[in-house]
């Protein structure tokens, strides 16, 4: 969700500073604002400046260029950021970045000598509000971040460091903070906790930064140093050090320099209307990359060079665990989901799937042969990495992640990992990242089966071959979408839509159902259609479309009874259907035929459909598609 961008360099650093935000603007957000410290000829002329606003980021780079009553803003040290309203509605007054207000300061007139950006959530502020209030501080925003602002400046004295080292310990939550001091204008101290923040290694030290991602220095810098969990860096021209969370030194090769080839390019809309088209159409593509040069199953395509786990091996954990414990959120869930039908049915492994963000605050039973799967695009979502860090506090130390972003925090934290390749995806509903995760899922399932003996060589031939034909099957999906624009004009009038699979099925029917809420703002509900008669059959009229998800599988005879269910209550239907399935249009029955049946891997063509119908839905009715409303694309808080 929020984006941080900071630096401090010999240059004037703003328009790098307002670039960074436009790459970030894909994690969703409310409001932007940039601060930086502005040398004037004389002392009253030098301090904090900054620009915020509620708009896009273009609007943000209109003012700092002197588009409007401001002058242009221009200095060598500076923070910028986007925000997702969390606490405080969004405005401008709570757009970050905040500056500290010292007792005595009249808010309205000047500022004082902190200024701050944060993602994440202080679950304490308001009893920090309370003590600071009673120093004299005055809180012009609604917003914890402020908090974290006043708090510094009560602890400076004279270095900017030691400040935000002794606030630290008084912060309860998850946060990610750039802060800089009119005092000090070569100085940007950063701290991370619950939050990503990374280091950006300028070149022969004429400038350093800091970033809540590496996307937002494409271009910029490639060589970056990733924070980890309680981290405190001081970024001076030159020079930077770090501390732990135990406030010891760490050596460089504790956090070593990376190359990170962050392409700006790939955010490039081309073509295409939306970033959520072009992602759908990117598909046969990312599946492709996703696979590429996988010429047999082996456990070992799950070791990765990132691991810290000593002896950690997928071939040993793979034999030794016997069961599998998935964890994940929103539309990674629902991949999960569909993973647990493809482990139970050919690796014959028993397999649990749990909502990240719940399971921590239930009690389990813990198996320390389990093995622990996060699902994740970003590899930054909190809920799922707070989850893991549950399970392994509980004894489960087999852990594995299928994840997009190979220098994430749930790619190092996991002893095994599958990157997919699906790139960089802007828009907020998931599309190409979901696809991949079921690649890889299906990958770990086949590996799974491999290691317990249960995956004959004619059955591996038998899925290697459906797998490397699954982008030209995907293309052909692809091409239906001139029957899914049609259909989107029926679903555009609509306020509710009900979706229904069976089996493995059933999950597709959940994320077909969470893209269309997701970026069209209708009501839709999925179910197993086995369900249909215990409650939802209650909601059918013809004013509620129901989307049927129907491979010609086991399950088809079953599911056509449901159909009927559906028509003689004068429901209209809209089916996805293989071609064999005798499922025929008609009076109510709208039906569109897959291009081919693709057995265990079908779940991958079906959602396809899915997506189109949310896009071209949320096109007939006008919503942001590639921005919904109140939604973003990495969640880092609770």
């Amino acid at each position: 969700m929020c984006g941080i961008v900071g630096a401090v360099s010999t240059r004037n650093i703003v328009p790098v500073l307002v670039q960074g935000l436009e790459r970030l603007e894909y994690r969703g957000y409310d409001s932007c604002g940039v601060a930086v410290y502005v040398q004037g000829d004389t002392a009253a002329q030098s301090g904090l400046r900054r620009a915020r606003s509620t708009a896009r980021v273009a609007e943000l780079i209109h003012q700092v260029a002197g588009g409007d009553t401001q002058s242009q803003l221009q200095g060598n040290l500076g923070i910028a950021h986007t925000r997702w309203a969390t606490h405080g509605v969004p405005s401008v007054s709570n757009a970050h970045p905040h500056f500290s207000h010292g007792p005595g300061a009249d808010a309205h007139q000047r500022s004082g000598r902190i200024a701050l950006v944060h993602n994440g959530i202080i679950e304490n502020h308001d009893e920090l509000r309370a003590a600071l209030k009673a120093k004299g501080y005055v809180f012009v925003s609604q917003t914890d971040t402020e908090v974290i602002a006043h708090l510094v400046d009560s602890l400076y004295d004279a270095d900017l460091f030691e400040a935000v080292q002794a606030a630290i310990p008084q912060l309860h939550g998850a946060y990610a903070i750039a802060v800089f001091c009119k005092d000090e204008p070569h100085r940007l101290v950063g701290a991370r906790a619950g939050s990503p923040l990374i280091l950006g290694v300028g070149k022969d030290g004429q400038e350093h930064f800091l970033a809540s991602d590496a996307m937002a220095l494409a271009g910029v810098t490639d060589q970056i140093v990733y924070l980890e969990e309680g981290d405190l860096v001081d970024v001076q021209l030159g020079k930077y050090w770090l501390l732990d969370k135990a406030r010891k030194v760490v050596a460089p090769a504790q956090r070593p320099v990376k190359t990170v080839l962050a392409h700006s390019g790939a955010a490039e809309l081309g073509p295409y209307r939306h970033y959520m088209q072009k992602e759908i159409f990117e598909q046969p593509r990312a599946i492709a990359d996703t696979l590429e040069g996988i010429e047999g199953i082996v456990p070992e395509l799950f070791d990765q060079q990132m691991n810290h786990a000593p002896g950690a091996n997928a071939a040993r954990v793979f034999a030794e665990v016997d069961s599998v414990l998935i964890l994940a959120c929103g539309t990674s869930y629902y991949s999960g989901c569909t993973a647990k039908y493809w482990l139970e049915s050919i690796a014959k492994i028993p397999t649990q799937v749990e909502v990240a963000s719940e399971y921590r605050y239930r009690d389990s039973v813990p198996n320390p042969k389990t093995l622990v799967v996060t699902i994740t695009q970003s590899g930054e979502t909190a809920d799922t990495l707070a989850a893991l860090r549950h399970a392994q506090s509980l004894g489960m130390r087999h852990t594995l992640t299928i994840c997009n972003v190979a220098t994430s925090a749930m790619v190092r934290e996991c002893s095994l990992a599958y990157v997919t390749r699906a790139g960089v995806e802007i828009g907020v509903a998931s599309t190409k990242a979901f696809t991949t995760q079921l690649a890889g899922l299906f990958l770990l399932t086949l590996a799974l089966a491999q290691a317990k003996g249960r995956l004959p060589e004619a059955q591996e031939q038998r899925h290697l071959k459906a797998m490397r034909h699954l982008p030209a099957a995907l293309q052909a999906v692809l091409a239906l979408e001139p029957q899914l624009i049609s259909w989107s004009e029926d679903f555009a009038k609509k306020e509710n839509a009900l979706f229904l699979g069976r089996g493995l099925h059933y999950p597709i029917a959940m994320e077909g159902a969470l893209k269309l809420k997701e970026i069209t703002y209708i009501h839709a509900e999925a179910y197993a259609a086995g369900e249909l008669k215990h409650g939802p059959l209650a909601l059918v009229t013809s004013e509620m479309p129901v989307v049927t998800v129907a491979p010609n599988d086991a399950l088809l005879e079953k599911l056509k009874s449901n159909l009927h269910e559906v028509r003689a209550r004068g429901g209209v239907l809209y089916v996805l259907a293989d071609a064999d399935t005798r499922i025929e249009n008609g009076e109510g029955m709208h039906v569109i035929r897959m291009p081919e049946h693709y057995g265990e891997l079908s779940p991958l063509l079906h959602v396809v459909p899915l997506q189109l119908l949310a896009y071209h839905t949320a096109c007939a009715r006008g919503t942001d598609v590639d921005k919904p409303r109140n939604l973003a694309k990495s969640v880092t808080v609770e």
